[in-house]
């Protein structure tokens, strides 16, 4: 390879470790859950989009083992080739049942199932309004499409209108906007109610990435649509967070969106099927999931109980109702320190900093779930204690 080009690589690592926003990552040696092993220490783990807590469920695990046998291991193709067995239509069907849509269609993660949404669906006449905060996979899937493109503020309902309005006087022939159900770094809910007022009032669909919601927000689990009591065109969602935690993801929606993505959507023509083993926990995970109201019951109960621990210990949150619940910190060198004193207490954290969140705004994310112990979290808000008064952040 060019050593010029190798020496510009080396650089650039350097500067970004001087920076202070070099990642590193621990090795767990244990299965996903409330406490794990990372090298030879248990920690309890409080960093995981584990929201049910269903990462090592028995139930999973066993159905993940009795597909192998009957169903293989791979399907070595793509679903139009060969690569469709019938407990993958099975998943997409349980659901779009779940999701109360049409139908759902799999895709190996909800990376993919986004960017692979909006150029099958939207040409150069149409157009996109997102949230500004969206995921990265949306902004990626967005600029694969021809659609132009608008920007609004963050959950700032009178800027999604003006974008709106701008669109509609470009001529758009269809609209169309893209939002996170929550936003993951901050916790915050979008405003789905205003979205889809906004939305039947200037003839826009509405898209929703709900992967920090699906499992566990509304009554039932079926995220944030449902949460705020009403429907949404079109979801995308994981399997890999509160869904067991793999990998997989989807989008639901009407008939003829699913149907034209099985036709176009890239990601979907030209990767390989979900393996049979996740699948088959796909579908127990869904079944977990439709009896599970205790473990979202004690999902919240856990976050309000953090909230308050870490409020009465003077940290710095977001406000929200969701179970991620930030610790803000301001430099990403006091989130590394915060995240590495907290693992020496036995608690597992990651800082979070440019360019995951803005210059200024780095942070500790901290994300309940239903398995851990009230037990575990009184460790947890002590380690806090501790680490918090060492770095005089507290």
């Amino acid at each position: 390879m060019s050593q010029s080009f190798l020496s510009h690589l080396t650089d650039t690592l350097a500067q970004i470790e001087a920076e202070g926003l070099y990642k590193r990552e621990r090795l767990i040696t244990s299965p996903q859950g409330g406490e794990i092993t990372v090298g030879d220490r248990q920690v309890i783990n409080l960093c995981a989009n584990n929201y049910l807590g269903l990462a090592d469920h028995p139930a999973l695990i066993a159905a993940a083992r009795d597909a192998l046998e009957p169903k293989g291991f791979g399907m070595a193709s793509v679903r139009f080739i060969c690569g469709t067995q019938d407990i993958h239509r099975e998943l997409e069907q349980r659901l779009a049942r779940f999701l109360n849509k049409d139908d759902a269609i799999l895709f190996a993660a909800c990376f993919d199932a986004n960017g692979g949404l909006f150029e099958p669906l939207l040409g150069p006449e149409d157009a996109i309004v997102s949230d500004a905060l969206n995921h990265a996979s949306i902004i990626d899937g967005i600029r694969l499409c021809k659609a132009k493109r608008y920007r609004y503020a963050n959950s700032d309902m009178g800027d999604l209108e003006a974008q709106l309005k701008q669109a509609r006087a470009d001529g758009a022939r269809h609209v169309m906007i893209a939002t996170d159900g929550v936003f993951s770094m901050d916790g915050y809910l979008a405003n789905l109610p205003e979205i889809t007022r906004l939305a039947q009032q200037y003839d826009a669909v509405v898209m929703v990435d709900d992967c920090h919601a699906t499992g566990f927000m509304g009554p039932h689990g079926a995220g944030t649509p449902e949460h705020f009591g009403l429907d949404v065109d079109i979801l995308t969602g994981t399997l890999g967070k509160a869904l067991g935690g793999a990998i997989g993801g989807y989008i639901a929606g009407p008939q003829p969106v699913i149907d034209l993505l099985r036709q176009r959507a890239r990601p979907y023509l030209f990767s390989n099927s979900l393996p049979p083993a996740i699948v088959a926990a796909g579908i127990e995970a869904i079944r977990l999931v439709e009896e599970g109201a205790d473990l979202r019951a004690r999902l919240f109960d856990n976050a309000r109980y953090w909230r308050a621990g870490l409020t009465d210990l003077g940290f710095d949150l977001l406000q929200g109702e969701h179970p991620i619940i930030p610790v803000m910190l301001g430099e990403a060198k006091l989130a590394q320190d915060m995240a590495a004193r907290l693992f020496d207490e036995g608690v597992y954290v990651s800082g979070f900093f440019f360019p995951v969140v803005p210059r200024g705004q780095a942070r500790i994310r901290t994300q309940m779930n239903a398995a851990l112990t009230r037990a575990e979290l009184d460790r947890a808000l002590a380690a806090f204690a501790t680490a918090g008064k060492a770095l005089g952040v507290i």
